[in-house]
């Protein structure tokens, strides 16, 4: 009967173990008011929409006629494009925000967040801001929103950037271990409740191509913005609601002229199909970026802005 005792007191252990790695890392939510003073200065604000106060940011003159809309990917937020906006500003009218389910904006009150949905949003913001047509630029998740926006709205938008986007059904190379959890439904409850902060920078330094650049600054964005009220559920809706690679075969519609960026290091979505994007769209422009991974305008602003302000010129 020894070994009754010892499976006993082994399975004693090892629930003191989990009870201890949970309690290490349970995070509570956290208040969008606390939130807000941090990581919404100027020139942030909040429409509402759909339920929602839309985080977002609207600069530059008022006189273009045509803005540079900006999408993020998931578990990302508008500041994803800070270097971006910064800089196109002085010319162009540019508008980021952060989608229903992410960043400030926080979830959405119907829990949809299919790409139907997420199109269905970027119309209703575009008309809230009295914006006929853009040009429409995503990375990752944002990417297939905003070519599937593209297809469903043609008239809405003049021209297409797509960053390490989303559409195919993915090679994936190596899936932050954050976006594992919450693939892992059996694991819910919990995850809803922890978010360990090492987890959060493990998960940011694998979709960098030069890791260094994850700086503490970066870390804390990252790690408050998606403990904002309800995201970490929307998260687990969103993994649920993923249909990856289904609306393929859309992309051949695409008709506007369109721009390509990707990064080379990415190890989420393979490199290659940034190729297979421009051998789809009729119109397609393909620039690489051999040191830079998944968020290639976060990571180098600077140097991926080049071929931006090329496309937007043309």
């Amino acid at each position: 009967m020894n070994w009754i005792k010892r499976l006993w007191w082994s399975a004693i252990v090892l629930a003191i173990l989990i009870a201890g790695a949970i309690a290490w890392s349970w995070e509570p939510d956290r208040q969008l008011g606390e939130l807000v003073a941090r990581w919404a200065p100027e020139p942030s604000r909040f429409v509402e929409l759909d339920g929602m106060q839309v985080h977002l940011r609207d600069t530059g003159p008022r006189s273009d006629p045509t803005p540079v809309l900006m999408l993020h990917g998931m578990s990302s937020s508008l500041h994803s494009f800070e270097g971006w906006q910064s800089s196109l500003q002085t010319k162009r009218r540019v508008i980021s925000v952060d989608l229903p389910g992410f960043g400030l904006t926080g979830p959405s009150p119907q829990g949809d967040y299919r790409i139907d949905a997420y199109t269905r949003f970027v119309l209703r913001l575009m008309d809230t801001l009295e914006v006929k047509r853009v040009v429409l630029v995503g990375n990752a998740l944002g990417g297939e929103i905003a070519w599937q926006t593209a297809i469903l709205a043609p008239e809405r938008v003049q021209k297409l950037v797509l960053i390490d986007a989303d559409g195919y059904q993915p090679s994936v190379l190596s899936m932050p271990i954050g976006f594992q959890i919450a693939s892992m439904r059996g694991m819910r409850w919990v995850s809803e409740r922890i978010l360990p902060r090492p987890l959060m920078a493990a998960s940011l330094r694998s979709v960098f191509g030069e890791p260094d650049q994850v700086t503490k600054e970066r870390i804390d964005r990252y790690f408050e913005l998606n403990l904002r009220v309800g995201n970490r559920r929307a998260l687990f809706q969103r993994m649920d609601q993923s249909t990856f690679g289904e609306s393929a075969p859309l992309i051949r519609r695409i008709a506007q002229p369109t721009l390509v960026l990707w990064g080379e290091r990415d190890q989420m979505i393979s490199p290659d199909l940034g190729a297979q994007f421009c051998h789809d769209i009729p119109r397609c422009k393909l620039v690489t970026f051999p040191k830079l991974g998944h968020l290639p305008q976060e990571e180098d602003p600077d140097g991926t802005l080049k071929a931006l302000q090329t496309f937007l010129a043309s």
